[in-house]
């Protein structure tokens, strides 16, 4: 099968996150890695309090990544993301139909958000003006 252009969203254990980022994150690119994906772009989206219950848990950490991977690899995907105590929901969406908004808009999108990082939010804080 052809490879095609994904974007995962991993709903994953904040306090893991939170105690081993840099563990977590290879965590996640490991099970990529596993099922042949090329990773374009991977961050930390949102932390934070779930509308519910998930698991037991009441916060999360979303991770959202964009893939390139072979299409007859996403079952395998699920089933790794199943078995991992990490993960507590993940999403797959197909977006090889839309390539170009997803090599123009989406991966570039999610790299300037990890290069900003916080940065608008500390700039806000010291001039005394709040988001809201």
């Amino acid at each position: 099968m052809a490879e095609r252009l994904y974007e995962c969203m991993f709903l994953l254990d904040s306090g893991k996150f939170a105690q081993d980022r840099p563990g977590t994150e290879e965590a996640v690119k490991g099970l990529l890695d596993k099922c042949g994906g090329e990773i374009l772009a991977a961050a930390p989206w949102q932390d934070g309090k779930l509308p519910y219950l998930i698991e037991g848990h009441k916060k999360g950490c979303h991770y959202l990544t964009y893939v390139k991977m072979d299409g007859s690899q996403v079952g395998e995907l699920a089933r790794l993301c199943k078995l991992n105590d990490l993960i507590l929901r993940h999403l797959v969406i197909d977006h090889t139909e839309h390539g170009g908004l997803f090599h123009e808009k989406l991966v570039p999108a999610l790299a300037s958000h990890v290069a900003g990082s916080g940065e608008e939010e500390r700039q806000e804080a010291r001039s005394g003006r709040g988001r809201w």
